[in-house]
């Protein structure tokens, strides 16, 4: 069984299309948990429409936090497989069935993904893995974060690892989800990363992620440095913590 986890918020005019390219994907068994944050527009209504079964919705959410909103669709979710998805992102035929086929070997797997842009065109000629140079590595990713949320894919069991989210990946823009989830695992565990574009990846003036298409941050040393240690503070606590679990 699949869960696909998706957090909304004034998704209205994507949430349509990336739902549909999901659905077409899943089987009957599997389930997409939403958490809607309070939309205003009518992205809700759009959800409903489709009418399906598969699709569990938790409307008038109040995290005001794209993380936080996240962290509560992976508690509902129950399938064997979980899959990260963003509301204004569009899956590609195969994205399910490929990455499925390399969870069989690995306990967490990211795929490629092309940039576009509203009306999803190309956005630049190279894929996200050339552009950030992609690749497992818990120092690597530590510098540099090459692990993206929306195009992962993880066993059941990681979310007893990576739950709850540490306090830091709330506090600072230059971190997430994605990013603690893939460097966690990659402590213990291999991750694969599939060269292969699963996802179209949608850029806007409305995006939470700072992903950007030149592959450079944004933020100030000062946020990168302190965002770092915090973040290096909680990954040795957990990791000590799970150690410490399997001795145990």
């Amino acid at each position: 069984m699949v869960s696909v986890c998706m957090a909304t918020f004034n998704g209205e005019l994507y949430i349509f299309d990336q739902l549909q390219s999901i659905l077409k994907q899943l089987s009957h068994e599997d389930e997409v948990i939403i958490s809607d944050d309070s939309s205003t527009d009518s992205t809700v209504a759009i959800i409903n429409s489709f009418n399906d079964e598969r699709i569990k919705l938790f409307e008038n959410q109040k995290f005001k936090s794209a993380v936080l909103n996240f962290q509560f669709t992976l508690y509902q979710a129950k399938g064997d497989y979980v899959f990260l998805a963003d509301q204004d992102d569009v899956w590609l035929s195969d994205r399910v069935s490929t990455m499925l086929e390399h969870l069989q070997q690995h306990k967490l797997v990211v795929c490629n993904c092309k940039f576009i842009d509203e009306k999803g065109f190309s956005l630049h000629p190279k894929s996200f893995f050339n552009i950030y140079n992609s690749g497992p590595g818990v120092i690597k990713n530590f510098v540099k974060n090459t692990y993206i949320g929306n195009c992962m894919a993880f066993n059941r069991d990681i979310l007893n690892f990576a739950l709850p989210f540490p306090k830091a990946i709330d506090f600072y823009p230059n971190i997430d989800h994605g990013m603690w989830i893939g460097i966690l695992v990659n402590v213990f565990y291999t991750a694969d990363f599939i060269p292969s574009i699963l996802v179209l990846y949608r850029r806007h003036d409305k995006n939470v992620s700072p992903t950007n298409i030149e592959g450079k941050s944004p933020y100030s040393l000062k946020i990168k440095v302190l965002s770092r240690f915090s973040l290096g503070f909680y990954l040795l606590q957990r990791a000590l913590s799970h150690a410490f679990k399997k001795i145990h």
